[in-house]
C-alpha cells in the first residue's frame, strides 16, 4: 500500500474550510481532544476567521493524569492498553463530548517520534476517534510514515477527513 503524501498547510486549510462549512450547515459546535498533535487540529480549525461560531474547545492531554482529569479517561484503561490504543481514544472522544457543549468531537493519540515507539506500537502509530452527540464513538488505526512533522501533519489531515465523513454519514 502506498503511503499518503504529507499534506501542505494549504491542503490542511482547505480541509479545515470544508469541515467548517459542514459544521455550520448542521448548526453544530466542535471540540477536539489531542495528544500527539499538540493542538494542531484545533489550530488548523481556528485559523479560519469566524471559527468561534462553530468551534467550542480544544484540549491537549499528553500525560495520563491530564487524560484522566480533563477527559475522564479511566486509569485502568491507560494501565491496561496504554495511551495509544483504541480504548483510550474512544474514551477521549466520549469524554470531550461529555465535558463540553459540542455536538461533534475528534480525538487523536499516537506516537509521532522520533522516539517512543515499540515493536507493537512503532513510531507513526496513531488512533483517531470521532463521535457525534447521541451517536456511537468510532475509531480508526493509522500507521503513518515520515518524521515527527510528517506523522503529525498526516494525523491532522486524517482527523479532518474523518470529521467530514462523520458529518456526511
Amino acid at each position: 500500500m502506498e503511503s499518503p503524501s504529507v499534506p501542505t498547510d494549504a491542503e490542511l486549510h482547505t480541509l479545515a474550510h470544508q469541515v467548517a462549512g459542514d459544521v455550520l450547515r448542521q448548526k453544530l459546535m466542535l471540540v477536539t481532544a489531542e495528544s500527539c498533535t499538540g493542538g494542531w487540529v484545533a489550530k488548523t480549525l481556528t485559523d479560519l476567521p469566524g471559527s468561534s461560531a462553530w468551534f467550542d474547545a480544544g484540549v491537549v492531554t499528553y500525560s495520563y493524569e491530564a487524560k484522566e482529569a480533563l477527559l475522564g479517561v479511566n486509569p485502568r484503561t491507560l494501565e491496561q492498553t496504554g495511551a495509544v490504543s483504541e480504548e483510550t481514544v474512544l474514551e477521549m472522544v466520549s469524554g470531550a463530548l461529555a465535558r463540553f457543549g459540542a455536538g461533534l468531537a475528534v480525538a487523536v493519540t499516537g506516537i509521532a517520534g522520533p522516539s517512543g515507539g515499540t515493536l507493537e506500537k512503532p513510531v507513526g502509530t496513531v488512533w483517531i476517534g470521532w463521535k457525534r452527540r447521541g451517536g456511537y464513538a468510532h475509531a480508526r488505526l493509522f500507521h503513518f510514515d515520515g518524521d515527527r512533522e510528517a506523522v503529525r501533519r498526516q494525523t491532522v489531515a486524517a482527523a479532518l477527513e474523518g470529521l467530514r465523513k462523520a458529518l456526511t454519514d
